[in-house]
């Protein structure tokens, strides 16, 4: 009889395991669909496997090489270890170059790519035992473990609510350092201060947030249910992998640090900078950081801080809290309310202000600024931009109105609103064509790169669907990037010449549009396959690539493609001019190391 009952208590406990993967699966989607990958032979030589389909790359570590050759069996694949290789912050060089950085400043944090001939060209392999990530909404909240395989966070942040580990799969229950109970909880404190408890972020006008040190993202994660769009970051530091765990759940993010140079976004962009315990001294150097947050924030924009000096009457923390009020006094900012762990500034619209300051030799005023450049490797200003004497700043509709303003910054670099608005249409034509081409449901993309985005169209005719675009600008052209934002959408300066600031495999989707006939004539480092080797490393396997240029650039891509394990198929779309052109819809195989 015992034994009996406990047979039938197990098999009852496995029936409901089953019937909750069922349900799980189901509401997925696509949660348990194609994971089993084709392989690549870790021999020399190509060799048949019983039951799976290899490939004739070899997989041996090749460093970029002049003049750039291309083996016959394909792009070469870097060895396992290598899985999670970051050009830009691999540790191994930075380390190197140690003595001529300012550690003080955290400058280590930065980016700093090796020469062309110190960075690897292989194709960036999956961990073992690596899934087709799980889709969205389901992923906000869990991820696959082996996707993300690293501990650490679970370890010292479960108490904080970060992450948890359940058998497979990591749990995200939404919390963090200073809201351990729950994200929105956190959320709506934040809005009732800001509002005198009359409503939340979105009645108080926050479209966009900068998160900075962002963990793993569920601030940012549960501000997305208020319409409210977030570019998060933080370093590559010892939360390990923060980043990669933000994207992999389909928030966006990116690996950043605010030390010595300008963050990669335009002046005036946001209405809120946020910062729980990111572990940034705004006090040192004169307050250098402060006064970057300022050159982002939009006027009447606030800067939301939940850190010990805030709150904590002992150690030096007291110290501390004097000097930010002394710097954001100084900038002209108002501390306009302080609760529990958090404090919230204000900075507010007033050039008389910041010129009576300035007399008074308490801070430093910026030369003009000329808002048509990128902010893209420049240092950090010690001082402050004023925009001018007017008193109030044009005030932006709210979403979805914002999606179709014609931003004042595009008129000043020659774009006129009826090339805005072409764009504007020419993209919500080519989006049913691409999803016609794509031939998948639009649950199965989610994390999104217009690699050359132009004013934003293209991100704009995306919105209405369950997935966020992270908008490129070349940071060798104008800046459209202010208007992007002046839209309601987020993005990034960038050059292509290197690689982007990202794990691998953390984009389903990537759109070039004329992104290689703008870097041809720029050299080494910059040539189409330094470009396609980048976007293999950031696309997820079974992701797709849509590329659209000049015909001899396509051509070329389509014969490269399959050496870069992709699949690829050409069609032909009208342009914006209304000529026909070649587009290239390319998709990564789901292949793994045997």
């Amino acid at each position: 009889m015992g034994g009996g009952s406990a047979f039938k208590l197990e098999s009852w406990q496995m029936i409901t395991l089953a019937l909750l993967l069922m349900l799980v699966s189901f509401y997925a989607g696509t949660l348990f669909r194609q994971n089993a990958p084709n392989y690549v032979s870790q021999l020399s030589y190509n060799f048949s496997f019983p039951g799976i389909s290899t490939f004739a790359n070899k997989v041996e570590l090749t460093y970029r090489r002049t003049p750039l050759v291309i083996p016959e069996t394909g792009v070469d694949v870097c060895p396992l270890s290598f899985n999670e290789y970051i050009p830009c912050h691999n540790v191994s060089y930075i380390q190197t170059l140690l003595p001529s950085l300012d550690t003080s400043r955290r400058e280590e944090l930065e980016r700093h790519c090796p020469p062309v001939q110190q960075r690897l060209f292989c194709l960036v392999p999956p961990p073992r035992d690596y899934k087709i990530p799980i889709r969205w909404p389901i992923s906000r909240d869990y991820v696959w473990r082996s996707n993300v395989n690293h501990t650490h966070l679970a370890e010292v942040k479960g108490g904080q609510n970060w992450v948890h580990e359940k058998d497979q799969l990591w749990w995200f229950p939404g919390g963090g350092t200073h809201f351990k109970h729950g994200a929105p909880e956190y959320i709506q404190r934040l809005g009732n201060m800001i509002t005198n408890d009359s409503g939340d972020l979105h009645t108080a006008g926050v479209v966009q947030v900068l998160d900075v040190g962002c963990g793993v993202s569920s601030f940012s994660a549960f501000l997305l249910p208020l319409g409210i769009q977030i570019m998060s970051f933080a370093p590559k530091d010892g939360h390990e992998n923060q980043i990669q765990f933000s994207l992999e759940r389909g928030i966006g993010a990116m690996i950043s640090a605010i030390a010595t140079k300008q963050l990669p976004y335009p002046s005036s962009s946001f209405e809120m900078v946020h910062c729980s315990r990111c572990r940034v001294d705004w006090h040192e150097n004169d307050g250098i950081l402060l006064k970057e947050v300022d050159r982002l924030l939009r006027s009447n924009g606030y800067f939301v801080y939940s850190a010990p000096p805030a709150y904590r009457k002992d150690k030096d923390f007291p110290i501390i809290w004097e000097k930010l009020v002394n710097l954001t006094s100084a900038m002209c900012w108002k501390l306009i309310a302080k609760r529990v762990q958090t404090a919230i500034w204000m900075k507010q619209e007033d050039p008389a202000c910041l010129l009576r300051i300035s007399e008074q030799k308490l801070i430093d005023i910026c030369d003009a600024a000329d808002d048509s450049k990128s902010s893209w490797n420049t240092k950090l200003g010690n001082c402050i931009q004023v925009r001018g004497m007017q008193t109030n700043a044009p005030k932006l509709p709210s979403k979805p109105d914002r999606l179709s303003i014609y931003s004042e910054s595009l008129k000043k670099i020659g774009i006129s609103q009826e090339e805005f608005t072409s764009e504007t249409v020419f993209w919500q034509d080519q989006v049913q064509h691409y999803w016609r081409l794509l031939n998948v449901k639009k649950t199965e993309i989610r994390n999104v790169m217009d690699m050359n985005a132009f004013c934003g169209g293209f991100a704009v005719a995306l919105d209405s669907s369950p997935m966020w675009v992270m908008n490129i600008v070349p940071a060798t052209m104008k800046n459209t990037l202010s208007a992007i934002y002046d839209r309601g959408l987020i993005g990034a300066f960038h050059d292509w010449c290197e690689p982007f600031s990202t794990y691998p495999r953390t984009y389903d989707l990537l759109h070039a549009n004329h992104l290689f006939s703008h870097y041809k004539e720029c050299g080494e480092g910059c040539l189409l396959e330094d470009i396609l080797l980048e976007m293999d490393r950031m696309i997820r396997p079974q992701g797709f690539i849509i590329i659209r240029d000049e015909d001899a650039i396509t051509s070329t891509i389509k014969d490269l493609a399959p050496k870069f394990l992709w699949e690829v198929e050409s069609q032909l779309l009208d342009n914006i001019k209304k000529n026909s052109e070649t587009v290239l819809i390319c998709r990564k195989k789901f292949w793994a190391i045997v």
